[in-house]
């Protein structure tokens, strides 16, 4: 009876060895791919859920931080391993200009101001940046 125990703890050891391997190996594997995609100018997904584009990154040393862009002219510097994984172009989100192109949106006649509205939202438009700033500054001199 006791052979027979110690030989179920044998084999169970031997398949808990041979399944930690396994792991570690597609784990290695997929670092090196996520290493090997991970280029300047790739979009990627970082651990806090940011996306950015990578400016500099050191797959041999990744004690290195990654130098990401999130907007443009912001860059900063993550530590190497929270780069979670790298977009791919069919994960991209759709611009707002080519979604409207795309959709028919139909108003309800309800969500349409009346012509003689005096509310202030008769002709909603959307001011560029620049408009924006200028119309603050406009605010904080009077």
């Amino acid at each position: 009876m006791e052979i027979i125990l110690f030989g179920l703890l044998a084999v169970m050891l031997v398949f808990m060895f041979m399944n930690t391997r396994k792991r570690q190996k597609q784990m290695k594997e997929q670092q090196e791919e996520k290493a090997a995609k991970t280029i300047p100018g790739a979009k990627v997904l970082l651990q806090g859920g940011l996306y950015g584009t990578v400016v500099s990154y050191d797959a041999v040393d990744l004690d290195k931080p990654a130098q990401i862009e999130l907007a443009p002219g912001v860059v900063i510097e993550v530590h190497s391993q929270a780069i979670l994984r790298v977009v791919d172009p069919t994960e991209e989100t759709v611009d707002s200009d080519d979604a409207a192109e795309d959709e028919v949106v139909e108003e309800h006649p309800d969500t349409v101001p009346a012509k003689d509205a005096t509310d202030g939202i008769e002709a909603i438009q959307v001011e560029t940046p620049e408009e924006t700033k200028a119309r603050l500054e406009r605010n904080d001199e009077n």
